[in-house]
């Protein structure tokens, strides 16, 4: 994939600042854990104009005293491919996890779904990507993931310290009372980085859509837990020295009933397998029936942009991995492409992503505060992919080859 040449400049000027160091290899800053624990926390399907509602004060109090941006999702703007850009510095069509639900022909007789833990689980489908947490334990240093995509599984033979199966009848409370627990164990064993997920704003922006009380209220509370991380690191002497990042993965879109596009006006069944459905469509022509399933695709339609796999816009830096299906249609906004079935049972308004992710409801949010940033900084908007290094450099280590630019973030920083 190409690289432009200010993204270029600035990843060979990040490894002339580390010395070419190797990745998970400790630069000459300070030791990773030495001014306080590195705290990434997800809230996912948080829109930046979710800060601009009045319901996040302990959010907006960090935002107050460190650094705002909004953050370009990845393509395309789903949970799975998103969550790994943000900690491995890399586009989905690099690292692999290309959608929440896909195939590779190397392994035919196998269907990735975000929901299947036996798949989940097969480091074979994250093995291309690098994140952060085994760089850091290779380093030396101990981590803690809390149901992060990717850290259920040993990627590279490696697994975070402290890890729990993602289990998502377990509240934000509770997340956080276990975050806080692994900073009180022995120094030996205690995280120097963190990885902390929250659900609530996406599950019911998705059931209620982004603009429903429901949806609000699932906002106050996990701005409440926030709160709550931020006075048990407090309680425990930890606060000035944490440095916490808060982002999200994507936005969410309104949806309605009255804008869907069916999956069975579009391609015949016999023309080959449906993989993805909603804001896009992706599908695999059966063999022998990739003309007619182009005939029934590659042409106007309404509300839908179909491409083959390598002719997809540039600008979304994805289609050349061979797990991207062959064809792939894309929803206007707010539309969705999907199965009677499924459209039957669908919300009369609700949310989605996975759009366009120029579109401004797709946008996801950056908060850092702590010791390494400086106050009251509102940046340009980031790449979320410009994440990882600054993760890297904030725990000391060279980071691995990447498509992120720390020069994104750097103005925010207090010592650059």
């Amino acid at each position: 994939m190409l690289i432009s040449p200010l993204r270029a400049f600035a990843l060979l000027l990040c490894l002339a600042l580390t010395a070419c160091a190797t990745p998970g290899t400790p630069t000459g800053r300070a030791a990773a854990g030495a001014t306080g624990p590195v705290i990434l926390i997800s809230i996912d399907g948080f829109r930046p104009d979710y800060l601009d509602r009045g319901l996040t004060p302990n959010l907006n109090r960090l935002a107050e005293r460190g650094v705002r941006a909004e953050m370009r999702a990845s393509f395309p703007t789903k949970t799975f491919p998103n969550h790994y850009s943000l900690v491995t510095g890399l586009r989905p069509d690099r690292h692999g996890l290309v959608d929440n639900i896909m195939r590779d022909p190397d392994l035919p007789d196998r269907l990735f779904r975000l929901g299947d833990r036996t798949e989940v689980a097969d480091p074979v489908w994250w093995d291309e990507g690098l994140p952060i947490w085994v760089s850091a334990e290779r380093a030396g240093h101990r981590t803690g993931t809390l149901f992060w995509p990717g850290s259920e599984t040993a990627i590279g033979g490696v697994r975070p310290t402290h890890w729990r199966l993602f289990d998502q009848s377990m509240s934000a409370e509770a997340r956080v009372d276990q975050v806080l627990a692994w900073l009180d164990v022995p120094a030996a064993e205690r995280p120097a980085f963190l990885a902390l997920y929250f659900d609530e704003a996406d599950t019911y922006g998705h059931r209620h859509g982004p603009d429903s009380a429901e949806l609000e209220q699932a906002l106050v509370r996990t701005d409440a837990a926030i709160g709550r991380l931020v006075a048990g690191l407090e309680a425990r002497g930890r606060l000035a020295t944490a440095n916490l990042i808060v982002v999200s993965d994507h936005g969410m879109a309104p949806t309605s009933r009255d804008r869907v596009i069916l999956v069975e006006d579009l391609v015949s069944a016999s023309d080959g397998e449906v993989l993805s459905t909603g804001p896009h469509l992706t599908f695999e022509p059966a063999e022998g029936r990739q003309a007619q399933a182009e005939a029934a695709l590659l042409r106007d339609h309404g509300h839908m942009t179909c491409w083959r796999k390598g002719d997809l816009p540039e600008r979304f830096e994805y289609g050349r991995h061979r797990r991207v299906a062959s064809l792939f249609c894309l929803a206007d906004t707010g539309w969705e492409i999907l199965p009677q079935a499924v459209a039957a049972k669908r919300p009369l308004v609700g949310g989605a992503h996975g759009y366009d992710p120029d579109d401004p409801t797709m946008s996801a949010v950056f908060v850092a505060a702590g010791p390494a940033f400086r106050t009251g900084v509102q940046l340009p908007p980031i790449d979320n992919v410009d994440v990882y290094p600054l993760l890297a450099r904030l725990l000391a280590l060279g980071p691995a080859p990447n498509q992120g630019d720390l020069g994104a973030v750097s103005p925010g920083l207090a010592s650059r």
